[in-house]
Formats: structure tokens, C-alpha cells, sequence
């Protein structure tokens, strides 16, 4: 059974969790933290394997008709999340750019897309996690609405503090208490690994499910039940299968 037929229908949302593919910062990172102060991978956009996870998984949403069912699709502004974005959940004819490269196609027949600064990476310190301007988004990526950003440059990124894992579990806790007011039920949240282990371990309390970090082009799918004002406890599959994209209970 559906987890979904437990609960009345207005007091569930479906959240589909994806980290970005792979960047260029993913790649030369795995040499150590140090590499990622360089500004080479400021806004780190998707590397050629990135683009492939990224085509995959469209691949995967499209073949188990969960590219139908969704509402909404919410993207951190960067640029790896924004290709991200376009890449699974855009329309056909769909492009994944960068500034030297041709514009995104629109987005006709897919669900909107809206960046959403709550939803960024750890912020300071690593230029790779620092946002370029809203102005060029909105023109590599106009199919995406770019109207809830805070300011058209980066205010938030620090170049020498770096956010706390407390700051980015508050950011996770008022991002989820957001999607509350929307009114969209299945949602795709495209993000990055910190900020999406660190809201499974908002919602999570039991030590068995799978909280780990997301993998790549990783997608992970819950269902969010609306039974009080407060925060309470959910439950995850230990192994997501991203072709089933199973559903599992968690409690607000």
C-alpha cells in the first residue's frame, strides 16, 4: 500500500531528493579539501561525466513515469544544480549550459523550475560553492524562475567563514518548513550532499535508514506527513532504488 493511502491526501507532500551530478570540483577534490579553495572551480558547473548522470537519470524518471507525476522542481542556484535541473525534469530538446554555451531551452511541457537560495550547498570558504550573478542564470537558464533569489549577486557565500553544520541543519529546518507552504504535493528538490544528508538527519531519528551521503545524480524519494506543528520523526529505506523510486513514510 501507497504510504500516502495511511494519510489524508492535504497532509502529504512527496519529496524527490537529487544531488547535482558530478562537478569539475568533484573531480579534483577527491585529492583533498585544500583543492577546493582554488577560484578555478568557482560555481563549479558539471563535469562530462556529470552530464552523463545527469542524462541517466532523466532516463530513469522518464522509463518510471516519475517525470509526470511531479509538481514542482526546486534547484539550489548554482550552476551544477541548474544544469541538474534542466537536465532530468526539463522538456524535450532540454540543455544543460554553462556561460560559454548556447541557452537553455524553455521548459515546455515539464514542471516549473524555481532556484531557491535556502536549498544551497555549505556555504564560505570554497569559491566552487559561491553563486554567479542572477542576471546570467536568468540568461543561460531562462526556462528556470530565479525570483525568490535574495539579491543578483552572492551575499550570503563568506570568503573566510565557512557555515557551521548547525547553520546549514537551521537552513535545512526552515527550508522544510517552506515547502509547507507551498501547495504542490510531489516535489523535486535538486540540491547538493551536505545540505541533503543534513535534512534526512532532520527528519530522521532512527539510526537504521540511510541518512549517508547522496552519491552523484543520486535520487532518494519520501513522503513528509503533516501530523502537527512540530518536527517529528521519519523513516527511509535502506537501500533507495533509484529505477522503483520507492516511497517511505516521514513524519513533520
Amino acid at each position: 500500500m501507497d504510504a500516502t493511502t495511511a494519510y489524508s491526501l492535504h497532509r502529504c507532500k512527496v519529496l524527490h531528493l537529487v544531488r547535482h551530478g558530478q562537478g569539475i570540483h568533484n573531480v579534483e577534490g577527491e585529492k583533498g579539501n585544500h583543492v577546493l579553495l582554488s577560484d578555478e572551480f568557482f560555481d563549479a558547473h558539471l563535469s562530462p561525466l556529470g552530464r552523463q548522470q545527469v542524462d541517466n537519470l532523466r532516463k530513469q524518471v522518464q522509463s518510471c513515469g516519475l517525470a509526470k507525476k511531479i509538481d514542482l522542481v526546486i534547484t539550489s542556484p548554482m550552476s551544477r544544480t541548474l544544469q541538474t535541473a534542466v537536465g532530468v525534469f526539463g522538456s524535450e530538446g532540454h540543455s544543460m549550459t554553462v556561460k560559454e554555451e548556447n541557452g537553455a531551452k524553455s521548459t515546455l511541457n515539464s514542471p516549473p523550475i524555481v532556484a531557491v537560495e535556502l536549498c544551497r550547498e555549505r556555504m564560505g570558504l570554497h569559491p566552487c560553492d559561491k553563486r554567479g550573478s542572477i542576471s546570467e542564470y536568468q540568461s543561460n537558464f531562462p526556462a528556470i524562475d530565479f525570483k525568490l533569489a535574495k539579491s543578483e549577486d552572492d551575499i550570503l557565500w563568506k570568503a573566510d567563514t565557512r557555515e557551521t553544520m548547525k547553520e546549514v541543519t537551521d537552513r535545512g529546518k526552515k527550508f522544510i518548513e517552506w515547502l509547507w507552504t507551498r501547495q504542490e504535493k510531489e516535489i523535486a528538490v535538486v540540491s547538493h550532499g551536505i545540505f541533503l544528508q543534513e535534512i534526512l538527519h532532520t527528519l530522521v531519528n532512527d539510526p537504521s535508514m540511510n541518512t549517508t551521503r547522496f552519491q552523484n545524480c543520486e535520487i532518494r524519494s519520501v513522503v513528509i506527513v503533516d501530523r502537527s506543528s512540530t518536527m517529528g520523526s521519519c523513516h527511509l529505506p535502506s537501500d533507495v532504488s533509484k529505477e522503483s523510486v520507492p516511497r517511505e513514510e516521514v513524519s513533520k
